[in-house]
């Protein structure tokens, strides 16, 4: 994929399309801040309506790297690090596997796959995994990334794993401590597997930036909408979506 004649879009990504990336970019950031969850998913969603699927994985990674790294830097005494230790063991082993399993996938499969994780991610519930021994949280980090290598989006289930801490500050620094070094594993794995972010890392840069003022916006805008309402309007909206993607995966068959 080269570049534009504007020096610093993929080619097939124009300035109005970016600016619309960038914009999205600071609603989920602003979304994940105010409710706690599902900016990422929103994320995801867009991206798999712009690019092929073999580049939204990657590119989704990356930017909630940035996104997620800013809080756990900001709530970094609150980490519970026994607990992120063995989950991002796991991590490790599980993108390694996902990356190589991603890396072959064809790209109808990779976007079905997507469309229906994220359905599964809004309407299924989640069980709650109490209990953090060693060997537990190893292999849910290994399954969680390995997972989130092919469907992109894995932070509720990282929740549903962690969720037994009962300290809202250690449970919030947690989370997105443990997203940091899985996206950090994703990315490495991608890079490892041949895919370019060079190409796209000035988009990249800019959702991040923009992802920092949604996260700031957040506590700011949405505290006063009322949330029951909200979240349900926010899951017609990316079930829509979800759907357009599993139709488009099919019709390719």
């Amino acid at each position: 994929m080269s570049f534009d004649l504007l020096g610093w879009l993929p080619a097939g990504i124009s300035p109005l399309m970016a600016l619309g990336l960038t914009a999205v970019s600071l609603i989920a950031s602003l979304i994940t801040a105010a409710l706690g969850l599902g900016g990422g998913t929103l994320m995801l969603s867009v991206l798999a309506l712009v690019f092929p699927a073999a580049v939204v994985v990657p590119v989704h990674g990356a930017v909630q790297l940035g996104s997620n790294g800013g809080r756990a830097v900001v709530q970094r005494a609150h980490i519970q690090w026994q607990l992120v230790l063995w989950i991002s063991l796991g991590a490790v082993l599980g993108s390694a596997l996902g990356g190589h399993f991603a890396a072959q996938l064809p790209e109808n499969l990779f976007k079905l796959a997507i469309g229906l994780f994220i359905l599964f991610m809004i309407w299924v519930p989640r069980p709650d995994i109490r209990t953090h021994g060693p060997v537990k949280s190893f292999l849910g980090g290994t399954v969680i990334s390995f997972l989130g290598m092919i469907v992109g989006v894995t932070g509720p289930l990282v929740l549903s794993f962690i969720r037994g801490i009962k300290d809202r500050r250690e449970l919030v620094a947690t989370h997105a401590t443990l997203m940091s070094f899985q996206n950090s594993t994703k990315v490495v794995a991608f890079i490892a597997y041949g895919f370019a972010f060079a190409k796209f890392l000035p988009l990249i840069l800019a959702m991040v930036g923009s992802g920092f003022v949604g996260t700031w916006l957040g506590s700011k805008l949405l505290l006063r909408l009322p949330e029951k309402g909200f979240r349900y309007g926010f899951k017609i909206i990316i079930t829509i979506i979800a759907l357009d993607l599993v139709r488009r995966a099919v019709m390719s068959f």
